[in-house]
């Protein structure tokens, strides 16, 4: 097994530059002309992002200044975990969130299709929130990280490659 390359299949998404994507746009919000008293505003607090406007297409029109804040900062769509407006009171809302991690409905469809599609002598095996994948030859393995590129459910990264 010593002789096995690995490489380990993560979701991550770095929080600094989540940070400053959420810092500037509530920059824009503030400064923006079309924002001007509706009450936009964009709260994050921990783990939840709470974006808030007097009228369902203004929160729509804050998550998308969001949206393209994250963009600019190289931070995956997939990531986000945005959810319909509601209205509470007076106010619409959208609560939202970063997702790290491999979900494991996520991690078994992964593991679906490693099996399916990629070369033979791959192995894979589901890890908290993250898969290992080995396999005797490199080159199988570069080719699983290619087939892996075009998997749609996740932001997924390829770290240890050993």
């Amino acid at each position: 097994m010593a002789s096995d390359s690995t490489f380990d299949v993560v979701s991550k998404v770095d929080s600094q530059e989540v940070s400053n994507a959420l810092n500037q746009a509530q920059k824009e919000i503030v400064q923006r002309y079309d924002f001007k008293g509706v009450g936009a505003e964009v709260d994050f607090s921990g783990e939840k992002i709470l974006m808030k406007a007097n009228s369902e297409e203004r929160v729509k029109a804050v998550l998308d200044v969001l949206q393209s804040k994250l963009v600019k900062r190289n931070i995956s769509l997939k990531s986000l975990d945005a959810g319909e407006p509601y209205q509470s009171g007076k106010e619409y809302r959208i609560e939202a969130s970063i997702v790290e991690g491999i979900a494991q409905d996520v991690a078994k469809k992964i593991n679906k299709l490693i099996r399916d599609e990629a070369p033979k002598g791959v192995k894979s095996t589901i890890q908290g929130d993250e898969l290992r994948v080995s396999s005797k030859s490199r080159d199988d393995l570069q080719a699983t990280m290619a087939l892996l590129r075009t998997f749609e459910d996740a932001d997924l990264q390829f770290v240890n490659f050993r």
